[in-house]
């Protein structure tokens, strides 16, 4: 029976990678973590590898060494070439009978809403947007980075508050409280000082990361330049989902758009206030949802959907609904 064949669910992010088994009715059966997803970097079949032992685990804790469909949706799978190389690695591991492999958009997507007619923008480590409707018309981006036109995110952002301070400290650009701030985050003596240390590895480049809170914090206490910056990720976010309607047909009609990733989740008023004021400005029509629920949440969410298709509705907004409740909010 579709209730009780199995689903390996998988978030593959940035950072760190969820994996989960339920079944059907959208009962967990169990759950892991491995780290980041990032088949960019590694290639495709040597990041599938580094999924081994989390999925190893979820089968075994429930006395299986195969499931029935694999749920996959992951970052940095952001063109049609890579979620194919990526499924193809994931067959060869005999993991389950049937294997789906999308970019983790769609999974905020379904996390946040059931709607026929939504967006999801996922701003986290970077920025990327997809759109569904009824009619079945999809939006996607490559999301490639400034050359495929993106900008924005937690590395785009740490990025500006270095360029930022390092032009005000050589007098190429305005003052900014940025400047001081960075180079007493990390201990040195300039902001120019914290870059060359990020150049010559002397400080992980992941850290950088640690200057998004630097730039919020210091954008609500009024200073100009980090403003600024902060504006710009909003009318960005904004931008990504008016167009995205507008490509759709939908920016004339009841739609929701999704919000997620850890830059939008974390809520900072100077950020979001403006995102929805710009969306009730540009998209009076749209219903902002920000997303609560773990992202892997969705990615269960569509392995159910799959796995149930042509069952009773009822049953299977029924079994939605469990997993979300089992499943839970973001782990930290």
């Amino acid at each position: 029976m579709s209730v009780d064949r199995t689903i390996v669910a998988i978030d593959g992010g940035n950072s760190k990678t969820d994996v989960v088994l339920l079944r059907g009715d959208g009962e967990l059966l169990s759950r892991a973590r491995s780290g980041p997803f990032v088949p960019h970097l590694i290639g495709a079949e040597a990041a599938v590898d580094s999924l081994d032992q989390a999925v190893a685990a979820v089968l075994a804790a429930a006395g299986l060494t195969r499931a029935d469909h694999i749920a996959a949706y992951l970052a940095n799978a952001d063109l049609p070439a890579e979620e194919d190389a990526i499924r193809d690695a994931m067959i060869a591991k005999d993991w389950a009978g049937d294997v789906a492999v999308e970019n983790d958009t769609l999974a905020l997507l379904r996390a946040g809403t059931l709607a026929a007619d939504a967006v999801a923008v996922v701003c986290g480590a970077g920025i990327n947007c997809v759109g569904v409707a009824s009619d079945g018309a999809r939006v996607r981006y490559p999301a490639l980075g400034r050359i495929t036109g993106d900008w924005g995110g937690g590395l785009g952002l740490a990025k500006e508050v270095l360029w930022s301070a390092a032009r005000h400290e050589d007098g190429r650009g305005p003052a900014t409280a940025l400047t001081a701030a960075v180079a007493a985050h990390f201990g040195r003596p300039t902001a120019v000082g914290v870059s060359e240390a990020l150049h010559l590895h002397e400080i992980p480049y992941d850290r950088v990361y640690e200057l998004v809170p630097v730039l919020f914090e210091l954008a609500a206490a009024g200073d100009e330049v980090a403003a600024a910056i902060v504006r710009r990720q909003a009318a960005e976010i904004v931008l990504l989902a008016v167009v995205t309607l507008r490509r759709l047909g939908r920016i004339d009609s009841a739609a929701d758009v999704v919000l997620g990733g850890g830059i939008l989740t974390a809520a900072e008023p100077v950020l979001l206030d403006d995102v929805l004021a710009g969306l009730a400005r540009d998209a009076p029509h749209a219903r902002p949802v920000i997303v609560d629920a773990a992202p892997v949440v969705g990615a269960a969410m569509l392995g159910i959907e799959r796995v149930r298709a042509g069952d009773d509705p009822a049953a299977i907004e029924a079994a939605l609904e469990r997993a979300r409740a089992q499943i839970g909010a973001p782990r930290g």
